[in-house]
């Protein structure tokens, strides 16, 4: 016999199921494609989070920590700026190793009805301050969803494609180099990519018949799995 005590005990359990589902994070599969001919990607740094949160703003300075990822690859200051406030995080991790042109990666990331937002990005390698970025788009639902990805540069460091000051196999140069460097740009841009340079006295200068891109440099396909 349903009585109004057994209806108000079983509204009392939907609410709890409810909001035991809302807090339930969701999981997402994220995957990442290099989709240029010679460009590299250094290990990729993956974050859901809410949309108060942005590694970079065009026509701003660089962070230092964007700054050492995009001159030398290194993700742990973007990861430790991130984590500072960790109420706007709900899941970060970077993917080891290289990610060479025509490769894709797959990783899982979970996050919760309040961090609806993905930023994936990595340095560009060989060049002296290029990074790939996915910023802050929103996580899908039930469909998939596939994204591009621009190449920026943080403006940190000159752009002169000589080996000497690019990190990575193809040049073994120096990596972030504490600014301001002469001949940088001093704010984050979309990267017009590599140029016919002049030789230098030291070092190869590397050409853009070969290590040259137009945007956009990734794809990125999330997929809610759960």
């Amino acid at each position: 016999m349903i009585t109004k005590k057994n209806i108000s005990a079983m509204a009392f359990l939907l609410l709890i199921a409810g909001v035991s589902h809302a807090n339930h994070p969701r999981l997402f599969e994220v995957t990442i494609t290099n989709v240029t001919r010679a460009q590299a990607f250094t290990p990729q740094l993956v974050v859901t989070h809410t949309s108060e949160v942005s590694i970079f703003a065009l026509g701003t300075p660089a962070s230092l920590a964007l700054e050492v990822m995009a001159e030398g690859g290194d993700t742990s200051g973007l990861t430790t700026e991130l984590l500072s406030d960790p109420l706007e995080i709900s899941d970060i991790l970077t993917i080891p190793g290289l990610l060479l042109p025509g490769e894709s990666v797959t990783v899982m990331v979970e996050a919760s009805r309040h961090h609806r937002q993905l930023t994936v990005a990595a340095m560009l390698i060989p060049t002296n301050d290029t990074f790939f970025a996915l910023a802050g788009v929103r996580l899908p639902g039930k469909k998939p969803k596939t994204f591009s990805a621009l190449a920026y540069d943080s403006g940190t460091e000159a752009n002169d494609q000589n080996c000497l000051n690019i990190p990575g196999p193809r040049c073994g140069g120096e990596g972030h180099s504490p600014g301001p460097n002469d001949g940088d740009e001093g704010y984050v841009y979309i990267s017009n990519g590599f140029h016919e340079l002049p030789e230098a006295d030291f070092g190869e200068v590397l050409g853009p018949h070969k290590y040259g891109w137009l945007n956009p440099v990734a794809q990125v396909v999330v997929s809610r799995v759960d």
